[in-house]
Order: C-alpha cells, then sequence, then structure tokens
C-alpha cells in the first residue's frame, strides 16, 4: 500500500506483456505487423524477378555450319552479350530443331549458312516473348561486331489480342487468387459446412469461375482464342488447388491461414511462375521452385495449351493434382482441427422427451 491507502498499482514488463498479449487489440498489433512486413515482401519479390530480367541458361537449337570458326566465334560473342550461358543443342534438320522448340526444350534456332558468315534466328514469341524480344536486340548486334550476317524471323508469334504475351498470366493469376478468396468467404460465411460439403462447394466454384474467366477473355474480350475446354479444365482446376490449399493452411494454422497462402501463392509462386517474365530470364533458384507451384503449373499448362497445341505435358497437371490431394487430405485427417463444421448431435440428446410409450 501507498502512502494514503492507495493501492500500488504499478506492474513490471512482464505483467504488462502478459496484459498486452489477453487485451483485445493484440490480434490488431500482430495483424498490422503481417500486413507490414507482406507489403515488403510482396514489393521485394516481384521488383526481384520481373524489374531487371536477366538471361541465365538460355537453351537453344543449333543447326548447319556451327562448327566453322565464324559459327563458334557469333554464338560465344552472344552469350558474351547476354551476359548469360546460351546453351547450344545440336540437332540434324530443321525439323528436329521445331520439334524441339514445340516441346519447349529450346527457345531459338539458330542456323549457320555459309560456314557461319550468315546466321538466320528463329525466335518464337510464343515460348517467351521476353527471350524473343532480348534475342531481337542481341542477335543483330553481335552480327556486326563478328561480321556475321543476321537475320531474324518469328516462326511462332504471339496471337494479335495478346502481344505482349501477359494474358495467360493474367487468367492465371486471376484463378489463383480468386480460388483462394473464395475458400476464404466460404470460411466466414459459411462456417457450418461439413468437410464433404466443403469440397463440393469448393469444386463448384471453381468450375464456374474457371469458365467465367475463360468466357470473359476469349468470347467478350477476343484477347486470346483458347482452346476452350483445355483452357477451362485448367483453370477450373487451379481455382480448386488455391481455395483447398487455404482450406488446408485454415485448418493447420486456423485464423493466421492467409500467411503461408500468401507467401506461397502470391509473393513466391506469381513472380517465379514464368507467366510475365519467361523462365530463363528469371533468378534461377525462382526459375527452378516456380515449375513446382501451382501458379507455375498453372501458367505453364495453359501456356502450352494456347500455343503449343498437340505437345501438352503431364507435369503442370500432376503439380497441380498433387497440391490439391495433399490439400484435400491435411484437411480431411485434421477436419476438427478447422474452424468450420457442425458437431453431429449425439443419438440420446435427438431422442424424444419421455421416451417411447
Amino acid at each position: 500500500m501507498r502512502d494514503g491507502g492507495v493501492q500500488d498499482d504499478r506492474e513490471g514488463p512482464e505483467g504488462r506483456w502478459a496484459r498486452l498479449r489477453g487485451s483485445p487489440q493484440w490480434p490488431a498489433i500482430v495483424l498490422v505487423l503481417i500486413v507490414s512486413v507482406a507489403a515488403g515482401l510482396f514489393a521485394w519479390s516481384y521488383t526481384y524477378a520481373m524489374a531487371n530480367p536477366t538471361p541465365h541458361r538460355l537453351p537453344t537449337a543449333v543447326i548447319g555450319s556451327f562448327e566453322a570458326e565464324r559459327g563458334e566465334e557469333y554464338l560465344a560473342g552472344l552469350g558474351k552479350a547476354l551476359n548469360s550461358s546460351v546453351t547450344t543443342h545440336v540437332y540434324d534438320s530443321r525439323e528436329a530443331a521445331l520439334e524441339a522448340v514445340e516441346e519447349q526444350r529450346d527457345f531459338a534456332i539458330f542456323e549457320l549458312r555459309d560456314g557461319g558468315r550468315h546466321v538466320v534466328l528463329d525466335v518464337t514469341s510464343a515460348s517467351g516473348a521476353s527471350v524473343a524480344e532480348l534475342l531481337r536486340q542481341a542477335a543483330p548486334a553481335v552480327g556486326r561486331e563478328t561480321g556475321v550476317s543476321v537475320t531474324v524471323r518469328d516462326v511462332n508469334p504471339l496471337q494479335k489480342g495478346d502481344p505482349r504475351g501477359l494474358a495467360i498470366f493474367y487468367i492465371s493469376l486471376a484463378a489463383v487468387i480468386i480460388g483462394f478468396i473464395g475458400a476464404i468467404q466460404l470460411s466466414v460465411h459459411a462456417p457450418a459446412l461439413t468437410p464433404a460439403e466443403r469440397i463440393a462447394f469448393t469444386a463448384t466454384y471453381a468450375l464456374l469461375g474457371g469458365f467465367a474467366i475463360a468466357a470473359a477473355v476469349d468470347w467478350l474480350l477476343g484477347a486470346l482464342e483458347l482452346p476452350f475446354a483445355e483452357s477451362w479444365s485448367i483453370l477450373a482446376l487451379t481455382m480448386f488447388t488455391s481455395g483447398m490449399t487455404f482450406t488446408m493452411f485454415n485448418t493447420l494454422m486456423g485464423r493466421w491461414a492467409m500467411i503461408p497462402t500468401w507467401g506461397v501463392m502470391v509473393v513466391l509462386g506469381n513472380p517465379s511462375s514464368g507467366g510475365a517474365v519467361s523462365w530463363p530470364l528469371l533468378p534461377s533458384v525462382l526459375g527452378a521452385v516456380g515449375r513446382w507451384l501451382p501458379p507455375g503449373a498453372s501458367v505453364n499448362a495453359q501456356h502450352t495449351a494456347v500455343y503449343f497445341a498437340g505437345h501438352q505435358h503431364a507435369f503442370p497437371f500432376l503439380v497441380l493434382t498433387g497440391w490439391a490431394v495433399v490439400s484435400c487430405a491435411v484437411f480431411l485427417i485434421w477436419r476438427q482441427r478447422h474452424p468450420g463444421g457442425r458437431e453431429r448431435q449425439p443419438a440420446d440428446e435427438r431422442a424424444p422427451e419421455g421416451g417411447a410409450t
């Protein structure tokens, strides 16, 4: 007691800290810090991946007089100009080189003619507009320095409604973000759904949302001529995977599920997807990791469906399906930890009052 009978309510640091953590303001304080850090990470990740794209390893096909001294000098000069490793794969025929481009193993074809004195460069904007533009600028300049004449052609151009090749990135981004926002809204506005109902409603909005995205871009805007059924299925699978990924994290982390979801899907997944900047121009770590994340898998599958018909790969579908299956499994196994759901009423409570007569 202090003089005058007034109680001394001074607390030590531990007491004040405990009182703060138990206050109604504590979740808001944590959220303010998380949002602030997330904003910085968001800006850092996109700037790091996209602000100054630089080729690290550029796989190309080579046919013709590549062993001639001038040809080797030209290819070495190109690698120096791009400050990268221009990986060359030698093919016996132009048909074989074109097949490698269609399979997206190579991003350009160098055909060296006249003992390496002339180069015909076939770029493919559909494989990556940023890579094609870089080669269009660098190849003739290196040719002038090495005394080699260069002709540049585009063997697989972008569609007219998508001159910068970004439409696929945008529709995939929409599927990813709306996918987990839909799951968030189900948790907020329909918390009493059973696990089976939650998965079913996630699949339903994924199907309808994928259709809406494809119809808006193709039928309404005409920005892309889509192989509609295939593109719709990719968008729907992307939305479902994104939604169930949030549901998995919501099961494991409760109200903080947005943190890992935002990190995997937006901060890391979208910049490394190869949609805005082709993977040869991404930092090597992002280029490798991005293909294993849902945004990158979605972009890869959609990109192949639109521009490389008949050459679709199974890998991006396996990635999307793998994330969806694991997310569903975690949700179902630990469904009791999910903040939603409705408990089943015990049988004795459901019996009519007074029992049987």
